[in-house]
């Protein structure tokens, strides 16, 4: 088993900084960019679990969801990784969404 504990670290404060985030900065950029890694956590999660399946998109539940929504995909990504270098690369992922974000 592979220890997902950077990568869970990593979107927990990710997703607090959301929640501390003003309104103002979320409607910027902050929002989008959690959504697009939600989504893209999300996609990750499911082609390892089934490759032949067609991906779901996780939906746009609002700005103020977005923190929620980037927490749920890493848990559930954090579930199939098999190796080092897929947390890694996961990690990466959610640093650089940070930055874009702004928080």
């Amino acid at each position: 088993m592979v220890d997902t504990t950077p990568l869970t670290r990593a979107v927990d404060h990710f997703a607090d900084r959301l929640r501390a985030a003003p309104q103002s900065r979320l409607q910027r950029s902050g929002a989008a960019e959690a959504l697009a890694l939600a989504r893209e956590l999300a996609l990750r999660a499911q082609r390892i679990e089934d490759p032949s399946c067609v991906p779901r998109e996780m939906p746009d539940a609002g700005m103020f969801a977005a923190a929620d929504q980037i927490t749920v995909a890493v848990h559930d990504l954090a579930l199939v990784l098999s190796d080092e270098g897929q947390v890694e690369d996961a990690v990466k992922l959610v640093t650089e969404a940070q930055k874009r974000a702004g928080v």
